[in-house]
């Protein structure tokens, strides 16, 4: 067994080199982490080097996802959360390095679902061209689960310690962000509005300049990303959130803008969203939103084509509905010369803010011989 001075002397080296603060070539890094962790691993029966397994584990992971090694980065980091659970129960500080270990690892394992806005890379519903494997999809079914745990155990926790109020939040942003990945915007709005309220709090306390710009970092980003899926929600899902209370109040002129793309009139707006009409009608004439449409005909090889401007082209529009827009479009279309004519194939795709997937239009139709009825989304 390796004496605990040496182990300990051993890991400070590591985290030296790991910070920066000393300089070791790939090879000796290497080396020096594959030393300290079999140093480590012979002391199973003390608290603080199991935990130090489980983060220098972890070390090693990242160091194998690098390498786009992601089997044996997966595998290394559930043997490191293995040993950060059996430490966890000596400390509250070994409890909250199991607690990032697990919302770490759900970060690696979902990886491949999320763009670089934290929004699902892979639209879900039925007009998906593509979607994640089942591979794919079990991983990000892990990463939500072991992301929940990690807000079970920060909300263990004893509540009066700001660090572990931080934690708190920070790990419901990643619960949301999980649930996103998956298809469940609903659920992912809800636990960001709930994180939000969780950093204003810290924030109203005032801890320091450091904790401060900490929270007011993660508040942007939160209002980055309800503001982001806010456009995802159906009517239905506005509506719960708003009777919940889980719907911020500078984010109801894009709730109504959200309805009335989808059809809504503003007394039925109006009604379910529980505002006034003349409420309604003010944020309709002074929210704009940015419909993108492209339109394409198929050409003799088989092949999409689409057209320029002004059949792949954007504008702001005002208390319009995506039906509006695109019936305008399609007349505007079928009445001009680039109109394929009665046997030709081809589709017009009209989405709300950007361009996609076809499965996020607001509106979509094709016409041609065999082509499926359009409708809007």
């Amino acid at each position: 067994m390796v004496q605990r001075e040496a182990v300990l002397r051993l890991d400070d080296q590591w985290a030296r080199v790991r910070s920066g603060a000393a300089h070791a070539e790939p090879t000796e890094r290497e080396r020096l982490l594959d030393e300290l962790i079999g140093a480590l691993r012979t002391r199973p029966d003390d608290p603080g080097c199991i935990a130090l397994l489980g983060l220098r584990l972890a070390d090693r992971a990242a160091l194998r996802f690098a390498e786009g090694d992601r089997a044996t980065a997966l595998a290394t980091i559930e043997e490191g959360l293995r040993s950060s659970e059996r430490a966890a129960a000596y400390s509250p500080e070994f409890t909250r390095w199991y607690a990032r270990g697990l919302i770490n690892h759900g970060v690696w394992l979902a990886w491949p679902l999320s763009d670089e806005d934290r929004l699902p890379r892979h639209p879900l519903g039925r007009a998906a061209t593509e979607g994640p494997s089942a591979m794919e999809r079990a991983a990000g079914e892990r990463a939500r689960d072991l992301t929940r745990t990690a807000v079970g155990v920060w909300a263990g926790l004893d509540q009066k310690d700001p660090v572990n109020r931080r934690g708190l939040a920070q790990a419901k942003v990643f619960l949301g962000d999980r649930l996103a990945e998956l298809g469940s915007t609903e659920d992912a709005v809800a636990w960001a509005v709930d994180a939000e309220s969780d950093f204003r709090e810290l924030l109203l306390a005032g801890h320091g300049p450091e904790e401060s710009e900490e929270a007011e970092e993660a508040l942007d980003h939160i209002g980055r990303q309800l503001e982001l899926r806010l456009r995802f929600l159906a009517f239905d899902s506005l509506v719960s959130l708003r009777a919940e209370r889980l719907l911020p109040e500078r984010l109801l002129p894009q709730a109504v803008v959200a309805a009335r793309i989808q059809g809504f009139e503003e007394s039925e707006i109006a009604a379910r969203l529980r505002l006034g009409a003349e409420q309604v009608r003010t944020m309709l004439e002074v929210t704009a939103w940015l419909a993108v449409w492209r339109v394409e005909v198929r050409g003799p090889d088989g092949m999409w084509n689409v057209l320029d401007h002004p059949w792949h082209s954007t504008t702001e529009v005002r208390n319009r509905t995506a039906q509006d827009l695109g019936a305008e479009l399609v007349r505007g279309f079928m009445g001009s010369a680039d109109h394929p004519g009665d046997g030709g194939h081809w589709r017009i795709l009209l989405w709300w803010h950007e361009e996609g997937d076809p499965a996020g239009a607001r509106f979509r139709v094709a016409s041609g011989p065999d082509a499926p009825t359009g409708t809007p989304s």
